[in-house]
């Protein structure tokens, strides 16, 4: 598994790692159901614009103070698409979990580039994908070798990436805390 950061001491994930890691896609899995739930308290949409032209979209939550997620792209193809980005925090505000997607699960845009940043955290798991999950449909991830994950973003591998992108998870951790 590629897109979780963090390893034991002889390169191989340890007992905390993965304890660390069911918290963290815990709470990606209770942000994404709340950003697609009818609550929408943080989702906020945006258009995708194709055209070629770098565009960026940010958002800060009320709570998380400088802490802001970016989404950066330039796309090809089609017209303007409806997406929505979601910024939450966790109840005890060390998670922050930004969530980029197409509602509608597939893009028919050609993305040249991307990067979803967060500012004020580090990212703890991050994750690309393809094609978004519309009730039926999960979502399909990207192959690892088309992006990386950072300390703080998911940004496109030059060359390897395909230009498919539906949806990317960034959970993020607040601060510094030793265990």
């Amino acid at each position: 598994m590629a897109a979780p950061i963090g390893h034991g001491c002889n390169g191989a994930p340890g007992p905390r790692h993965w304890a660390s890691l069911f918290l963290l896609l815990a709470a990606a899995a209770a942000a994404a159901a709340a950003a697609g739930g009818s609550d929408g308290d943080h989702a906020v949409e945006f258009d995708v614009r194709p055209g070629g032209v770098v565009h960026s979209f940010s958002q800060s939550h009320a709570k998380a103070g400088e802490h802001t997620c970016t989404f950066t792209y330039a796309s090809q193809g089609g017209t303007n698409e409806q997406w929505q980005m979601s910024l939450d925090l966790s109840d005890d505000n060390r998670l922050l979990t930004c969530i980029i997607w197409r509602p509608q699960g597939k893009s028919y845009l050609f993305f040249t580039q991307f990067k979803a940043e967060v500012q004020g955290a580090e990212v703890e798991y991050g994750m690309a994908y393809s094609k978004a999950s519309t009730g039926k449909d999960a979502d399909i991830p990207l192959k690892p070798e088309e992006f990386e994950v950072t300390n703080t973003a998911v940004i496109h591998r030059q060359g390897a990436f395909r230009a498919e992108l539906s949806k990317v998870v960034i959970v993020a951790r607040i601060g510094h805390v030793e265990l």
